[in-house]
């Protein structure tokens, strides 16, 4: 029998994840504030200074992920005086001269995203979820993320051509082809990059929607049981949340203490509780030593007015 450990912790992500080991964690997913978005809680980062304020975390974060791990960024820019801001294109190049390797873009299709009317745009119904890794050789079980075929198959594979029989190569010489008879007797298929959720929030009182559906794909096809998953942007727990529920291992930070209290209340059952006092996003703050040692992965702490509650909960092996 194991425990699954969760950990909520209020601060900012940059300082806190300083307190762990190199390595450590299987995956990083999460959403972190938009430029100029959620003002009245983040406090809102300009779209020019956002490359400036998130590069030393996503350096933290290079640090804390295994070689093998993977990093999801759900992210989006935002149209600013008539066009698009360039924000996310500069970070994936600086991420790159960072170390990242910018392995894929998945689209999410938000089925249920809010109507309206722009002069010169139409409503925006899909966010980037961007992939990095360390390394070109990372974990992915594909079987995982597996989707029933389709009606379609019941009748396209009925009746078959002779072309259907054999290799079909691309009539552009792209170097593509099909095999279509390599369906038969086939129920499930691999997906495509574009996922198909509808957002939804767990609180309203939460200024961004993120739908568990999404951090559960990805946290099914880049970790097995047991493995840790980092949201260094928590807000009201929703991956930690999902973490538990698929049995993996989680540590959530977050830099408002009412958020944290919102992911403490979702994962009140899971093994550890911690959270501190609120804290705020500092840009390029001078590393400082924690006097944590990084070989071992119990959470240390020396700030007197640390919070730290502890249940337990056991699975199956």
């Amino acid at each position: 029998m194991k425990q699954i450990e969760t950990k909520i912790e209020t601060g900012d992500c940059l300082e806190v994840l300083k307190q762990y080991p190199d390595n450590f964690f299987n995956l990083i997913v999460t959403s972190p504030p938009y430029a100029d978005s959620r003002s009245k809680t983040y406090g809102g980062i300009k779209p020019n200074k956002y490359v400036e304020w998130f590069l030393p975390r996503a350096k933290e974060f290079h640090r804390v992920l295994k070689s093998d791990g993977t990093f999801i960024l759900n992210i989006k820019e935002k149209a600013i005086n008539g066009e698009r801001h360039t924000y996310v294109l500069e970070l994936i190049l600086a991420m790159r001269k960072q170390g990242w390797l910018w392995t894929e873009e998945f689209v999410w299709h938000k089925k249920n995203c809010f109507p309206g009317k722009w002069p010169n745009r139409f409503r925006d119904a899909w966010e980037r979820c961007l992939q990095f890794n360390k390394s070109k050789k990372f974990n992915m079980y594909q079987e995982e993320a597996m989707v029933p075929m389709g009606d379609w198959a019941k009748t396209r594979l009925k009746k078959l051509s002779k072309t259907d029989l054999t290799r079909d190569e691309s009539k552009v010489n792209s170097g593509f082809g099909k095999n279509v008879s390599n369906w038969i007797g086939r129920d499930m298929a691999y997906p495509t990059n574009v996922l198909h959720f509808a957002t939804e929030c767990y609180n309203k009182n939460h200024s961004a929607t993120f739908p568990k559906s999404l951090p559960e794909w990805f946290i099914k096809l880049f970790t097995k049981e047991y493995d840790w998953v980092l949201d260094p942007f928590v807000g009201s727990g929703t991956t930690a949340e999902v973490a538990q529920s698929l049995n993996r291992n989680s540590v959530g930070i977050d830099v408002l203490s009412e958020y944290c209290k919102l992911a403490q209340k979702r994962t009140a059952q899971y093994q550890y509780r911690i959270c501190e006092d609120e804290a705020e996003y500092e840009i390029n703050k001078p590393r400082k030593n924690s006097g944590v040692c990084r070989e071992k992965h119990t959470r240390v702490s020396s700030q007197p007015n640390r919070k730290v509650e502890e249940t337990q909960i056991e699975s199956g092996t």
